[in-house]
């Protein structure tokens, strides 16, 4: 194991006796890093509610963890029912796009610059605004300073809005166009996660309690959401776990 992967600090600079009085809003896929996002905002807030979303996506197996994960974990759990597959542009809502096979020496890094042909077809466009801008409503119906989100620019696929840019502008925004930033109450869009690789993610997890056997990131799972092991998804969650010396409980298709 590498010496980069001691290293699990979240990059946010707020710490659990900062915010001990404060509400958060997670964003809840059902995936491994929603997952470790939802035990970190636990470990640092007064009330946590995770919202989940029924997209028009290819499969419910991630809605089914979801469901499972808040569960277990103790904590208010919405589903919102939007249907953007209506919309097309992206393999993960439209049954007529191929889900590509993952290539982990493909993978952008964040010191790479990203153009149109290194964004793969499972993109789902303006997805993180959309979630988000629900999200942020959310935190206004529930007095949350906080908003939660599981992005990444070291272990991506090369999605525009995951990079650190993305979320300084949004948070920008949040903060102009809600009675809550107006008013004095400012609004933060977290991302505990965003310097960290998949292996620095599963070993916050990890040290939080995460059972990783609850969560399903593949973006081909079957109907018993047992994941593909080949998808853009699958692989970068693999190579995480095997980077940080952890056996993978995911269940894998046969095939």
């Amino acid at each position: 194991m590498t010496d980069a992967l001691t290293s699990t600090a979240p990059t946010n600079s707020s710490t659990a006796s900062d915010t001990a009085n404060e509400n958060a809003v997670v964003l809840l896929s059902g995936g491994l890093d929603s997952v470790t996002c939802l035990y970190w905002a636990k470990d640092r807030y007064a009330k946590v509610t995770a919202v989940s979303f029924n997209y028009g996506q290819r499969h419910n197996s991630e809605l089914v963890a979801a469901k499972n994960i808040a569960n277990t974990a103790g904590v208010d759990h919405k589903i919102i029912d939007i249907d953007i597959a209506q919309l097309g542009g992206s393999s993960l809502t439209d049954h007529d796009m191929t889900i590509p096979d993952g290539d982990a020496d493909k993978f952008p890094t964040h010191t790479d610059s990203i153009d149109n042909d290194a964004i793969p077809n499972t993109y789902v466009p303006a997805r993180n605004t959309i979630f988000l801008s629900y999200a942020l409503a959310v935190a206004e119906v529930t007095e949350a300073n906080h908003i939660v989100i599981g992005v990444s620019s070291v272990d991506y696929s090369g999605y525009p809005d995951c990079r650190p840019e993305y979320i300084e502008a949004f948070e920008v925004m949040a903060n102009l166009a809600t009675k809550a930033g107006v008013t004095g109450h400012k609004l933060h869009i977290q991302t505990p996660l965003q310097q960290l690789s998949k292996a620095q993610t599963i070993q916050l997890g990890n040290s939080l309690g995460v059972d990783y056997s609850q969560t399903i990131s593949c973006y081909k799972a079957d109907s018993e959401g047992r994941a593909c092991g080949i998808c853009d998804s699958c692989t970068l969650r693999k190579r995480g776990f095997s980077d940080a010396g952890l056996a993978d409980p995911t269940r894998y298709s046969a095939g």
